[in-house]
């Protein structure tokens, strides 16, 4: 699956599986802009151009702030891949008595929704027909864990959001599907499970091994491991595939 002369958007590519989706489309040939809200963006962007030999442009913005989006994307030329990678994870228990909690769900739903949403229709002008729209859902899109109110119910989201827009863009050739990760090793899915061990009194290995024991093939997905959906729905290959949520989990969840 190559990418030469393609140009290629993703989202939260400072770390993670953002970072190494970007790597991926970079090493098969694409021309990549990756965006992110904090500053390491341009560092990141020069490590990915070193690793892939591709042309990286960073960008630096909060997708959760519509004019910053609409500024950001509008200098952008043709965007033929995009991917809605950025996404915020933390607990949100429902039983709390401060307002840090109530302020970071909402700070979850502006992300992980409004920020995808503002990103796909700033990118939208600058796509057409053959284009391919990739979002970064997850199993817990599919299934919900407790005390991850605002993640999950904002992941749920992603998914219905991708399949109205695959009805709605379908007519224009642009395809938009969703890749939903298990568990991958990832600085914000390590930060979650220290905060499930914690809150739960048990030892992260025992918590960990139970995790990976729920999956139907054994061990812990690193973020290189989940890349070759993201190439695949954007190739050729995965033409006449729009409205689709693939679960990339080692057999976790079998929705």
């Amino acid at each position: 699956m190559r990418f030469d002369g393609k140009h290629v958007l993703v989202t939260g590519a400072s770390r993670g599986i953002g970072r190494a989706v970007a790597e991926a489309f970079g090493s098969a040939g694409a021309r990549l802009t990756i965006l992110a809200d904090d500053p390491v963006i341009t560092q990141a962007a020069q490590e990915i151009a070193r690793v892939s030999a591709a042309q990286v442009a960073p960008v630096q913005c909060d997708i959760a702030d519509r004019t910053a989006v609409q500024a950001a994307l509008s200098e952008l030329d043709t965007i033929d891949v995009l991917v809605n990678n950025a996404g915020l994870e933390r607990l949100t228990p429902i039983r709390t008595s401060g307002l840090a909690v109530l302020d970071t769900y909402a700070r979850i739903i502006d992300i992980n929704v409004n920020g995808s949403f503002w990103v796909t229709h700033a990118a939208l002008p600058h796509m057409k027909r053959g284009g391919r729209i990739i979002f970064t859902a997850s199993i817990w899109g599919k299934s919900v864990e407790a005390e991850f109110a605002a993640y999950c119910a904002s992941k749920h989201a992603v998914i219905g959001l991708m399949r109205v827009l695959a009805k709605e863009l379908g007519p224009d050739g642009i395809s938009v599907n969703a890749v939903c990760p298990g568990w991958v090793r990832t600085e914000a899915s390590m930060r979650s499970l220290h905060i499930m061990a914690e809150r739960s009194g048990r030892p992260e290995p025992e918590l960990l091994d139970e995790i990976v024991g729920g999956q139907a093939m054994d061990g812990l997905m690193e973020p290189k491991d989940i890349v070759g959906p993201y190439l695949f729905l954007a190739s050729d290959a995965a033409a006449n595939i729009t409205g689709q949520a693939l679960n990339i989990d080692r057999g976790e969840v079998m929705i």
